[in-house]
């Protein structure tokens, strides 16, 4: 129906109801079929009008009432009382009596009869129409502010296929209660009951402030069956009343790290940041990119994005410039190699970079094992050049990323990772430059990452390929990586290699069962497989060596680990002799010293 087609029926019946109300009414109190009197029409045609009149006064006929609620019955009740009041004043006036019992019953019927057609099309609605529309049957765990405005959304028509059957809460006092007709079943022990007993085909975890721990816990009792969980992004959704089915998402791998996320410190942030100029190298990477979206928040003066690939520098130069256009932040592209120590000074000399973010390297581990040379000219003489341009021109300070794997490496991306570190300690111990190390662990979303493969290989149906059933790693997100970096450049002093605290390490195959839950597939359909480990990998890899740890924190989260020997000569060495050696020789070179081992000279050689 238009609007006016709506209203001109919304009058129609309950003019209708009206005076069926006050002619039962008249029955009822006289117990006579004649009830066509004078002052019953003038109380008929008195009542019809005012009830019209605060209809439209109180907004009755703009209501939807198939969402009708408590302040729809309150205005139904507030409409036929006053329509009652202005009766009786004109029954005293025009018949000079008040007909007291016929008021009271005609008030009694007229309430029931309104509120009873606009409540029973919801009933209708909510019973019959939202079984036609095949919706899927919903738990909702979390039955608070957020999950009771979740139910009332989900009930609506069109807002969203999903139809909440049943809450999960631990407030005991809950259990046993109905709220907008949902049971509360119970606390979440009692989660993979209620999906059997309901039969639940969508999971809603409606608890914004759930941390990262609690929310693990919940998904290990939702992912006992095959169920899609979802989730509530934000608690600032709830307090800016954004919150909305619309704001649904599926649960992510990054929920599950069991761990708080790592927080900065703002203040001290943007003392060496605001209003400064900032050069990050492998800006087109995945950490490079998020550094520089994290970095523009603290408005720096001009923000110098360097790499290798023009492509990528070009996507993150027009996603900035889009994003901060309303500042006054000058973004500087610069298509360079770190392997060109003549182009790194020459860009250190044009900006004059306040700080330096070094997150250009190679780090695929079976790829750099297979081109040993590769690895030592990006991460190795790559990172010193950079290193040694920032210091000859004096940029504040220097924070180069690191790995896991740089301790007691197996593998030449580690080794020359681990070489680097060593090299930028020396060089700290010589520059006024403050030159310092951050080291991550497996970094989920990045490319090259376990989890973007995973989800290809379950695009494809499976199965999803694990080297090592027993294989164990930490995990960290893009947006946690970053803020490291930004933090370590905040806490230096010169020399320290900064470590998150990651919690405890994931076993592989677990993450990819989760992977395969979270995309709705069971691991029985897809699959897993193991393909072994790989050419310089290890089952288990570790944060600081035992001769690196410092046993508290300098920061929440974060820790500092002890300067070591340092081999710069050796180093030096390697530097310039790598390509007369033959890369078996190269690689158990930069193993062995990255590891502390004597260094034997290479006796064969490729030319």
């Amino acid at each position: 129906m238009t609007s006016q087609q709506r209203l001109f029926f919304v009058i129609l019946v309950d003019s209708c109801i009206v005076l069926s109300a006050i002619f039962a009414g008249r029955f009822l109190v006289d117990a006579t079929i004649y009830v066509v009197t004078i002052p019953l029409i003038v109380s008929s045609l008195t009542i019809l009008i005012s009830h019209h009149v605060f209809s439209i006064q109180f907004k009755l006929y703009k209501k939807a009432w198939e969402y009708a609620s408590i302040s729809e019955l309150l205005l139904i009740f507030k409409t036929v009382t006053a329509s009652i009041l202005v009766t009786s004043i004109v029954q005293l006036t025009v018949l000079q009596e008040v007909y007291f019992r016929l008021l009271a019953v005609t008030w009694l019927l007229h309430l029931l009869f309104i509120g009873g057609s606009r409540f029973c099309w919801r009933i209708y609605r909510d019973r019959y129409l939202a079984k036609e529309q095949n919706r899927k049957r919903t738990l909702i765990i979390g039955a608070g502010s957020a999950g009771t405005m979740i139910a009332r959304q989900l009930l609506k028509k069109n807002e969203s296929d999903l139809l909440p059957v049943a809450f999960i809460d631990d407030n005991r006092r809950k259990h046993g209660l109905d709220i907008y007709g949902i049971p509360v079943i119970g606390g979440v022990s009692k989660i993979v009951e209620t999906i059997q007993n309901y039969s639940i085909e969508r999971i809603i975890i409606a608890i914004p402030s759930l941390n990262k721990q609690q929310i693990n816990t919940i998904y290990t009792e939702c992912a006992k069956t095959d169920v899609k969980t979802q989730t509530l992004p934000m608690i600032e959704h709830l307090l800016t009343g954004q919150l909305s089915v619309n704001k649904l998402r599926d649960i992510q791998v990054e929920d599950l790290l069991g761990r708080k996320t790592v927080e900065l410190d703002i203040e001290g942030i943007s003392e060496y940041v605001t209003n400064k100029v900032i050069l990050v190298t492998g800006a087109g990477g995945s950490i490079g990119s998020e550094i520089c979206r994290q970095i523009c928040k603290f408005t720096p003066q001009k923000v110098i994005l360097l790499g290798h690939g023009e492509n990528s520098i070009y996507s993150i130069e027009m996603e900035l410039r889009e994003k901060y256009k309303q500042t006054n932040i000058e973004f500087l592209p610069e298509i360079a190699d770190v392997q060109d120590f003549k182009k790194m000074m020459m860009v250190m000399e044009i900006y004059k970079p306040d700080v330096v973010y070094h997150a250009a390297a190679h780090k695929h581990v079976p790829l750099m094992e297979n081109n040993p040379e590769e690895a030592v000219k990006n991460n190795l003489i790559g990172t010193m050049n950079v290193a040694q341009a920032a210091s000859w021109n004096g940029v504040g300070i220097f924070v180069m990323i690191s790995s896991d794997k740089a301790v007691n490496p197996t593998s030449v991306m580690g080794a020359t990772k681990r070489l680097a570190e060593m090299a930028i300690q020396d060089m700290d111990q010589k520059s006024d430059t403050r030159l310092v190390a951050v080291r991550f662990g497996n970094v989920l979303g990045s490319r090259g990452s376990v989890i973007p493969l995973f989800t290809k290989q379950i695009e494809r149906g499976g199965p999803v390929t694990v080297t090592h059933p027993d294989m164990v790693r930490y995990f960290m997100t893009i947006p946690e990586a970053s803020r490291l970096v930004i933090q370590a450049g905040a806490l230096a002093s010169g020399g320290e290699i900064f470590v998150l605290d990651m919690g405890e390490p994931v076993k592989i195959v677990d993450l990819a069962k989760n992977v395969i839950r979270l995309s709705g597939n069971s691991v029985e359909e897809i699959g897993i497989s193991f393909s072994g480990i790989r050419p310089g990998e290890k089952l288990f890899e570790e944060l600081l060596n035992k001769d690196e740890v410092h046993e508290t924190h300098i920061y929440p989260n974060i820790y500092i680990g002890k300067t070591g020997e340092l081999y710069q000569l050796e180093i030096e060495n390697i530097v310039k002799n790598y390509a007369d050696w033959d890369r078996e020789s190269l690689r158990n070179s930069l193993i062995n010293l990255a590891n502390h081992r004597v260094v034997p000279q290479p006796s064969l050689s490729i030319n």
